[in-house]
């Protein structure tokens, strides 16, 4: 018996928008929800805290992240993964979301990174991915215990297994968060029991194998999680794609993965060669990172959203306030290919360890 949440609230801004017939006619009405969505948010309290875990730095090939536009004779950009620790008031209690707490080494067992990591020599693996301390350490460091996490969420399940972040039932397993519910969209929860040919080389098979399904919250359409948090269905990437849209004092920010960088929502504007003169080629104001195209006008459409909630970047206003969960990074290995705004970590409010918290206390955190 799957889990329930009746904590969390409903949004209702873009369950008409996306039945809509045709691909330019939805576009224009996923626009119009999410501009009522972006009033929403602003129009609500903001999180008490995010802070950025770096968990993996990673090559990815530069025809998916930019969508072929990138000219560059590079086959591979370095992107770096990162989890985001968010805590919020839901009901007048402080609740805390990993987003994207991707177990690191079984996410190796990725077909597609498996492959790659096979022909790749040890020393060249260690000087691209250097190790980074662990999630539990990361989040010691801000007073927070594994079982002060209440959710956990991913914006799609490419390279997940969540076997040790849940536990399992069959007892090989301990659950590194013994507390928390797992908030997984409907459809790429069940995508996952038979994968599709297009689906198989970004998925860990087995990754949900005996995972306690009483820790599984099976989500449908938007919702609000709390104070200044949510989670709002994206689909392109994954047929399940979900962005986290959080309301800060620097305004609304949105974190998934539909984009590898700023420069995927502003091409016109990038200085990565290629990009500029790709979207007037092809019409187009987006590049979508793109390993997986079957959905490719929905992800666009996506993307189209999210840049509608989300701020701009008051430093460079052409550019949105767009946190991709796994970012270009600039390296040695990929020079060129630098993004023109580099967020590198997403940081906001104080984090606040739930053991110095009393219900009285839950007030006085209320920004």
């Amino acid at each position: 018996m799957f889990a329930q949440a009746s904590e969390l609230t409903r949004l209702p801004y873009l369950d008409k928008a996306w039945p809509v017939a045709g691909h330019g006619r939805r576009l224009d009405a996923v626009r119009e929800g999410a501009h009522a969505l972006r009033l929403h948010l602003l129009d609500g309290a903001h999180v008490v805290a995010v802070r950025t875990l770096p968990l993996s730095r990673l090559l990815y090939p530069t025809k998916y992240a930019f969508q072929g536009a990138a000219l560059s004779p590079l086959p591979f950009v370095v992107m770096t993964h990162r989890c985001l620790l968010v805590q919020f008031m839901q009901r007048g209690a402080l609740k805390t979301l990993l987003f994207n707490p991707t177990d690191v080494e079984a996410a190796r067992a990725t077909p597609f990174f498996a492959r790659l990591i096979a022909g790749m020599p040890r020393a060249a693996e260690e000087l691209v991915a250097p190790k980074y301390p662990s999630l539990e350490a990361q989040l010691g460091d801000h007073g927070v215990r594994p079982e002060d996490v209440d959710y956990v969420a991913f914006d799609h399940f490419h390279t997940q297994d969540l076997r040790r972040l849940l536990g399992t039932t069959d007892g090989e397993r301990a659950a590194r968060f013994p507390r928390a519910k797992l908030l997984a969209p409907r459809n790429e929860w069940e995508d996952w029991d038979r994968l599709h040919p297009m689906q198989r080389a970004w998925f860990v098979a087995d990754g949900k194998r005996h995972v306690d399904p009483s820790r599984v919250v099976l989500t449908d359409g938007d919702h609000l999680l709390g104070d200044g948090v949510a989670l709002v269905r994206t689909p392109g990437h994954t047929s399940g794609n979900q962005t986290l849209f959080l309301s800060t004092e620097r305004g609304v920010w949105g974190c998934a993965e539909n984009g590898t960088c700023a420069d995927n929502y502003a091409p016109l504007d990038s200085k990565i060669a290629g990009l500029r003169r790709h979207a007037r080629m092809y019409d187009v104001d987006l590049l979508m990172n793109l390993n997986t195209p079957e959905y490719g006008a929905d992800q666009y459409t996506s993307m189209t959203l999210e840049r509608t909630v989300v701020d701009r970047v008051k430093h460079a206003p052409a550019f949105v306030q767009m946190f991709c969960s796994s970012e270009v990074t600039p390296s040695a290995l990929a020079p060129g290919l630098v993004p023109t705004v580099l967020f590198g970590a997403l940081t906001t409010g104080q984090p606040i360890s739930k053991r110095a918290v009393t219900p009285r206390d839950s007030e006085s955190l209320r920004p």
